[in-house]
């Protein structure tokens, strides 16, 4: 009796301190780093789990990514060197953001919260690392050796690669803050709001216009945005809201089904991957490349949209819709041959199988901006002309065989008129 005594005296507690919910939204926007729960990587947990190094805390420490820590301490001593600094400074400007550093990961391991100054040290060494990586890029290392172990052409291209697809991790992530921070020490104050975005964009698609992201929460984020850069038209958007209240869930066939309806297939002519519309029987789709990183890659940006209050659904949905008309190699054979996918795997049936897993247990926004293809093309494919077109291509023209059979149906079907014509003919005559 006395224990339930004490949980009711804590609950009224508890309830008499509980926040307003203004105060409870601040707290949880600042959540953006997630620990990806057994749920979701059991389906593929080396795809949430870095290979080369390690940033902040989820992951740090861990054995096989020790290798990568001298590499670190030698990143933070030219980074002071060239921004001829102290660490004193830098050591000011984090612990002035560390509340809102630590709440940024969710969870966030106690024994952080009771080693402030550990979680510090790991921040600066970290944030001062991956802004070098980033600076690659852009060739601004040039104080390295030229025979670095990283930090040279020849790091470039044997471990930036791998470094490259850890920063893509959820679980890999630093607050933006911490970036910003340093380079804000560095130059005497951060103008440029755009100038982390820029570098981080620069190193991960080299060549590409450099655009706006605004305000960005990691890493993985400001990839994200620059996967989704093109904006819907206020008139796509009037559309959907019609749609929306028609309601109705449909189901999109595959890439050579719906070839077979007379639908084409053309590449977008943006980039983004929320490029996909559908118009007078033509489907544009963006050009993506699928190689050895893309499953990671998605799947982590997936993760993403999923613990992350806000985000979007943009990419999900771009999963999901491709998982829709892709169910064999035929399908990928067939976006292969129209330009829409860059197979770097080799295999079309691993490129089919790829995207098939990757919405395993994906959760779709029934607003999602793709509702509106998915409708178009689902009205296009049940008007009576093209249900009748695909049948008689499913059924005569997909087998050679079945190709010959019809073709000599045809042909003795016209000697049987050009027969009957002739007999009726020399009969009146």
């Amino acid at each position: 009796m006395a224990a339930e005594d004490d949980w009711v005296v804590q609950v009224n507690d508890a309830l008499g301190s509980m926040p307003s919910t203004d105060a409870e939204e601040k707290y949880w926007e600042k959540r953006s780093i997630y620990k990806v729960p057994s749920c979701v990587t059991d389906i593929n947990r080396k795809a949430y789990l870095p290979q080369a190094v390690s940033f902040g805390p989820y992951h740090h420490d861990k054995e096989h990514l020790k290798p990568m820590d001298e590499h670190k301490d030698r990143a933070l001593l030219h980074f002071l060197k060239r921004s001829k600094k102290p660490l004193e400074k830098l050591v000011e400007a984090i612990s002035g953001v560390l509340d809102d550093l630590m709440a940024c990961y969710d969870p966030l391991d106690q024994k952080w919260h009771a080693d402030r100054e550990a979680f510090l040290h790991l921040m600066i060494l970290d944030g001062c690392f991956m802004l070098e990586v980033l600076r690659t890029a852009s060739q601004t290392t040039s104080d390295y050796a030229s025979n670095d172990p990283v930090f040279s052409n020849h790091g470039t291209l044997y471990i930036m690669p791998y470094v490259q697809r850890d920063m893509l991790m959820l679980e890999n992530q630093l607050p933006m803050l911490v970036l910003e921070k340093l380079v804000a020490v560095e130059k005497d104050g951060l103008k440029d709001k755009e100038l982390v975005n820029k570098l981080i964009l620069k190193f991960f698609a080299p060549g590409t216009p450099i655009m706006k992201m605004g305000k960005c929460h990691h890493v993985l984020d400001v990839f994200r945005k620059s996967l989704l850069n093109a904006g819907q038209s206020k008139k796509t958007r009037r559309q959907e809201a019609k749609l929306a209240k028609k309601g109705g869930d449909e189901i999109i066939r595959s890439a050579t089904e719906l070839d077979e309806a007379g639908i084409r297939f053309k590449k977008s002519k943006k980039v983004s991957l929320k490029d996909i519309s559908f118009s007078g029987g033509v489907l544009r789709l963006p050009v993506i490349v699928v190689d050895d990183a893309t499953e990671s890659m998605f799947l982590n940006l997936i993760a993403f949209e999923r613990f992350h209050v806000g985000a979007g659904n943009e990419i999900t949905s771009y999963i999901f819709f491709m998982d829709n008309i892709i169910d064999n190699e035929r399908d990928v054979a067939l976006l292969h041959s129209k330009g829409i996918i860059q197979n770097a795997v080799g295999s079309d049936k691993a490129v089919a199988k790829l995207f098939n897993s990757l919405s395993k247990d994906v959760t779709l926004d029934p607003k999602s901006e793709l509702d509106l293809v998915h409708k178009k093309v689902s009205d296009y494919c049940k008007k009576p002309w093209n249900m009748w077109r695909a049948n008689l291509i499913h059924t005569y023209f997909r087998n050679p065989w079945a190709v010959l059979s019809l073709v000599a149906a045809i042909f003795l079907f016209a000697l049987t008129i050009i027969q009957t014509i002739y007999t009726i003919k020399q009969s009146y005559n």
